[in-house]
């Protein structure tokens, strides 16, 4: 659903399953952010993040944590994260952060 609605918004919009498959998709993809659920299978966001940083062409990307972890405020800050979206989320709000961190238009962002 969320991912139906940034493309009804113009956003260029690629996905993954697990943090793994994230970077993976983020090496091809080149984003201009990162909405980064801190709970996913074979990689969590935490695992993720300390990776994406370890990789100098990746790591300039910011990320907006998307979680319903009841301190994830507290590991978003942590994580160097851009912000932090608790679930569930106004998908209004999930739109203004989109937008407003993602001024590069040349990156996939509308």
């Amino acid at each position: 659903m969320l991912t139906a609605y940034l493309q009804l918004e113009g956003f260029s919009v690629t996905t993954a399953g697990n943090g793994a498959e994230g970077l993976e998709r983020m090496r091809q993809a080149r984003p201009c952010l990162v909405l980064l659920d801190l709970m996913m299978p074979v990689m969590d966001g935490e695992q993720f993040r300390k990776a994406q940083l370890e990789e100098p062409e990746l790591a300039e990307v910011p990320i907006v944590c998307i979680s319903a972890i009841y301190d994830a405020r507290q590991r978003a800050e942590r994580l160097r994260a851009a912000g932090c979206i608790n679930k569930p989320f106004d998908m209004d709000e999930v739109i203004s952060v989109v937008r407003e961190r993602c001024l590069d238009r040349t990156l996939g962002c509308p």
